[in-house]
């Protein structure tokens, strides 16, 4: 797919597995509910547990999010780094997390920046069923999981280290 195509596809909603800085994940549009509804049926997780976005900016992301002046999102982004922030209107997309808070990446990586052009927000999240391992190449995926996408971008075998979180400023490591 050209980057056209790709940004179209995004655009209506269609399912991605896809290569970040870290692992592959699995997204597509974050306001499409029934999009993020199927992402949760493929990964099998419940659904009240929160997703992650990357945010098509720091600005969208100062618009939409709660940030402490203390804390300097260019440290984090782009990287690999998902900020936990709070809401500024708690509904804000409550398909993809339906609390208060909201992870946010803006991951270094040319298809995240392709994302990004889109300028919509985008679920991010380890393609792998629910506390099954995470993929750092597409053969390390469910086939199940792979015939339920619409889309897959294979770039190989990446770093397969999980994004680091960042809670009220302070770094936690994933195992």
């Amino acid at each position: 797919m050209n980057e056209e195509e790709i940004v179209k596809a995004i655009k209506c909603g269609k399912i991605f597995i896809y290569p970040t800085d870290t692992i592959y994940g699995i997204g597509c549009d974050a306001t499409r509910g029934s999009a993020v509804d199927k992402i949760k049926d493929i990964k099998g997780r419940d659904e009240d547990k929160p997703l992650s976005v990357i945010a098509p900016s720091i600005d969208w992301i100062k618009e939409n999010l709660i940030v402490d002046d203390g804390l300097d999102l260019d440290k984090y982004f782009p990287g690999p780094y998902t900020v936990i922030l709070k809401k500024k209107d708690v509904g804000f997309l409550r398909d993809v997390a339906v609390g208060d808070s909201l992870g946010v990446r803006i991951p270094d990586s040319e298809f995240c920046d392709l994302i990004r052009k889109t300028e919509v927000p985008f679920v991010t999240t380890s393609v792998n069923l629910s506390g099954e391992d995470f993929a750092s190449e597409i053969e390390g995926i469910s086939p199940d999981i792979l015939e339920r996408v619409d889309v897959v971008i294979d770039e190989g075998k990446l770093t397969g280290k999980p994004s680091t979180l960042v809670i009220d400023g302070k770094e936690v490591k994933r195992n």
